[in-house]
């Protein structure tokens, strides 16, 4: 298999999402476990300033099918940010992981070297496919699949790296 720009991203960002599931999964497990109420642990952020983990849930999606679409020259489809169960979370991924999916190799041929502009704070930013995936898309995605595997452990939930890596 070649290197390819479809397989620096598409795959990474689906398995990346498939642990997301599993660590919220063990985050419903654990409320249930222990009885608690899970909107304590949906609403938990690390800092007063930090996104809950809702939000970080949401903004994963978000920079994933985002991703995927600017790297294939789409609009990203946009989903209302509505959740408030563990349910609704999944159900989300579920969402982006199809969108994602549904993109080709042919579709994102040539995207390294594709204009990507973003507003950002106000201005525009413009990057070359290759940097946007490598030093923003990804870095921004793992920022938040990362809060989320930590808000949920800093709450109790027995989370371990594997969870958080997956299957090798």
């Amino acid at each position: 298999m070649t290197f390819s720009i479809h397989r620096a991203s598409i795959p990474v960002l689906l398995r990346g999402l498939a642990n997301l599931s599993g660590i919220l999964a063990k985050g419903e497990a654990f409320a249930t476990e222990k009885n608690i109420d899970p909107a304590e642990l949906i609403q938990a952020s690390l800092a007063p300033d930090m996104y809950a983990l809702a939000r970080q849930v949401q903004v994963a999606s978000d920079s994933a099918k985002g991703c995927g679409a600017r790297l294939a020259g789409l609009e990203p489809p946009s989903f209302p940010d509505t959740e408030t169960t563990f349910a609704e979370l999944c159900t989300r991924i579920d969402k982006t992981v199809a969108f994602l999916k549904g993109l080709t190799e042919a579709q994102l041929a040539g995207a390294e070297s594709r204009k990507v502009t973003l507003k950002l704070r106000g201005r525009e930013v413009s990057f070359k496919g290759d940097d946007y995936l490598l030093n923003f898309a990804l870095p921004n995605f793992y920022f938040h699949l990362t809060t989320a595997y930590d808000i949920l452990r800093h709450k109790g939930v027995a989370l371990t790296k594997p969870d958080f890596i997956g299957g090798i």
